[in-house]
């Protein structure tokens, strides 16, 4: 990335325009595979949110949504989105019925972020990579968090797609979606918005279609081209023809002739650390606000 603020070939008013659009009643499968993927990382974290937000409900997925209800059953629940029509329409598919006793008995699932209090998670799937503000978006969870509160969150990596781009250079068209933000460029910008003990992964998800109007289908329900560069009117049918024609050559005869399309995830879970006490040229301190440090475990830092 040339710069943290943005990524550099992302078109901000078409990525809000899509964000506007919303994903339709059901969440991708892609997503919900992702989601179920990174909740096994989970497994490897001590703390259990008393307290959690789902950062865009029905991108992340509504299946990891109730999963996620089921693994944190006592946790109080908060669905957050730039739309607030869409936070409503996830409550309303998660949330049990009037008549269920998990409706009355089981924690309130709200909708926006909690008042008066910190979350202990924050759960964001497949989003940061069609966010025009990422560190933006990064700083405002590090601040909804509580001390030792965790972020787990998932996007596309830069290899995704790779078969489609190779097809689009060699034809001369424009990109077929914007680049996508590498995983040591994520750790960076978490450590930038006060994020400590970043953990980045990635892994590489194959996906196999008998048509290429199934691919095309699949790809329209993940999102749209948001590419800065991209064609800027509307494609004929000679055209649609050419390219499910060159679609085709996508297929793998390892794969029973079916086409295939790499995707890059990339996972990254960081830790909001206690706040560190800031030294001037010339500080004191007392002994018994230094035993209260020790005690806490805070750092000094030591910038001046």
């Amino acid at each position: 990335m040339s710069s943290p603020e943005r990524p550099p070939s992302l078109d901000p008013v078409a990525a809000a325009r899509w964000a506007a659009h919303g994903l339709g009643p059901a969440s991708p499968w892609l997503h919900e595979e992702v989601a179920a993927r990174m909740m096994d990382r989970l497994d490897f974290i001590k703390l259990k949110p008393q307290r959690w937000i789902h950062w865009e409900p029905l991108t992340g997925g509504l299946l990891a949504q109730r999963a996620l209800q089921a693994r944190y059953p006592k946790a109080e629940v908060w669905l957050e989105s730039d739309q607030p029509g869409q936070a409503l329409s996830a409550q309303t598919a998660v949330q049990a019925r009037w008549w269920q006793m998990a409706r009355w008995r089981g924690p309130k699932i709200q909708v926006g972020t909690p008042l008066g209090g910190q979350a202990q998670m924050i759960w964001a799937n497949m989003l940061l990579h069609t966010s025009a503000h990422p560190q933006n978006l990064l700083k405002i969870w590090h601040k909804l968090l509580d001390t030792d509160g965790f972020l787990m969150f998932s996007c596309l990596g830069p290899d995704t797609l790779r078969e489609l781009r190779d097809l689009y250079a060699r034809q001369g068209w424009p990109e077929p979606a914007h680049e996508f933000t590498d995983m040591h460029d994520w750790g960076d910008m978490l450590v930038e918005a006060g994020f400590a003990e970043p953990v980045m992964d990635m892994e590489r998800i194959t996906l196999t279609f008998e048509t290429p109007d199934r691919l095309l289908a699949e790809l329209r329900e993940l999102g749209r081209n948001l590419h800065i560069q991209r064609f800027a009117g509307l494609r004929g049918r000679r055209w649609h023809a050419q390219l499910t024609q060159l679609l085709m050559g996508l297929a793998r005869p390892e794969e029973g002739g079916r086409l295939a399309l790499s995707f890059e995830i990339v996972y990254g879970h960081a830790l909001k650390p206690r706040p560190r006490a800031k030294l001037s040229a010339q500080t004191e301190i007392g002994l018994d606000q230094m035993r209260q440090m020790l005690r806490n475990g805070a750092g000094i830092s030591d910038k001046v």
